[in-house]
């Protein structure tokens, strides 16, 4: 069964990225790290890519908003998807997934995002803050050029505000960017992860990105010495 909800407002988040915000049904309930699909304006009873897109939910559960973000791409969905007003209903459908933090707290997270990726890690981070867990929890975040890093200066301002909180952001590509950067550059490769899980108690690491990214990523943890029983990734919603 799908729920109605309406469409409040869009926020650019990044060059090229949307951020949709729309109204939490009453007693809707969902983990930080779960999806949703959304269906647009009168086509509840199709299942086609061009009516209903999977898409990981940003906003945290203690929220009175359902918040999703997408880069803007040029496919029938999100042409629609853009073109909506605030006040269109769309339906909801979730939640779903099971990439959500492993119920030990003791035991670190180690979010690895790249680019739009970031969507369920921002309801895990938004949620670790608003609850002053005290579970160690490091985002490595990897965008090609700071222009497009959503929710970059929020996560910013969460680690400066949330101690168990770390954030690692690189750019791969600043010889075209637009935005000065003085941070990180280059690719999340081995080093780094073994840099990033020194001192952590019992990392658990997960993954979202492009697929190809997610691939690649698994085998360097691999080959960085990371078991695989403590990997965790899914197929990305809302690339």
């Amino acid at each position: 069964m799908t729920t109605p909800v309406p469409l409040l407002r869009t926020v650019p988040v990044a060059r090229g990225t949307t951020a949709f915000h729309f109204g939490k049904p009453a007693g809707f309930d969902f983990k930080p790290g779960q999806a949703c699909d959304l269906i647009l304006p009168g086509q509840a009873g199709n299942n086609g890519a061009d009516t209903r897109h999977a898409f990981s939910i940003v906003s945290a559960p203690h929220e009175d908003e359902l918040i999703f973000a997408t880069r803007m791409r040029d496919s029938t969905f999100k042409r629609a998807l853009a073109g909506l007003q605030p006040g269109a209903t769309l339906e909801l459908d979730g939640p779903f997934g099971s990439l959500t933090l492993h119920k030990k707290a003791e035991r670190a997270a180690v979010l690895i995002a790249g680019g739009i990726g970031i969507t369920p890690f921002m309801s895990m981070v938004r949620h670790a803050a608003h609850s002053q867990s005290t579970r160690q929890l490091v985002l490595l975040y990897s965008n090609r050029r700071p222009e497009d890093a959503a929710f970059l200066a929020e996560l910013q301002a969460l680690a400066a505000a949330h101690a168990p909180f770390r954030l690692i952001a690189t750019m791969t590509d600043m010889a075209h960017a637009t935005q000065p950067w003085d941070g990180a550059t280059g690719t999340i490769d081995g080093a780094l992860l073994q840099k990033t899980a020194s001192g952590l108690n019992a990392p658990v690491f997960y993954v979202s990105g492009p697929p190809s990214m997610v691939a690649a990523l698994r085998d360097t943890l691999e080959a960085a010495g990371i078991d695989e029983d403590d990997v965790r990734s899914e197929a990305f919603y809302g690339y």
